[in-house]
C-alpha cells in the first residue's frame, strides 16, 4: 500500500477540455501518464468558467457558444517523484499553464483490494 504524508508537492495543470494528445483527450493522457509514472494519483477538475492566454472567456452558461471549458489536472506526490514527472508535462502541454504548490498531506490512504 502506497504510503503519502507530510511535505509533497502538488503540480496543476490548467488546459482546455478539448485540447488533445495523439486524438485523446489531453487531461486523459495527463493522468495515465501519471498512473504509469507510479505517481501517488492524479484527478481531473472541470471549470465553469474560465479564460487563460488568449483572454477568452470560456463557460458553461445556457446559450454560449463556447464547449471547451477549463480543465484543471492535479497531481500530489514527493517533491522528487513530481519533479521527475515535469519533463513529460513539458511535452505534453502546449498550450496552457503548469504550477507547482509545496503541501502537506494529512491523510492517503487507498482502498482495500483496488488496482
Amino acid at each position: 500500500m502506497t504510503r503519502l504524508t507530510g511535505r509533497a508537492l502538488r503540480v496543476t495543470v490548467f488546459v482546455g477540455e478539448n485540447d488533445t494528445w495523439q486524438h485523446r483527450p489531453l487531461y486523459s493522457e495527463i493522468v495515465h501518464r501519471a498512473r504509469r509514472a507510479g505517481l501517488a494519483g492524479a484527478s481531473v477538475f472541470r471549470g465553469i468558467e474560465g479564460f487563460g492566454a488568449s483572454s477568452l472567456i470560456h463557460t458553461s452558461r445556457l446559450l454560449s457558444l463556447s464547449e471547451d471549458l477549463p480543465v484543471a489536472v492535479v497531481i500530489v506526490d514527493t517533491e522528487e517523484r513530481v519533479r521527475a514527472f515535469l519533463p513529460q508535462l513539458d511535452e505534453l502541454v502546449t498550450e496552457g499553464m503548469v504550477i507547482l504548490d509545496d503541501c502537506e498531506v494529512i491523510r492517503y490512504i487507498g482502498r482495500e483490494g483496488a488496482e
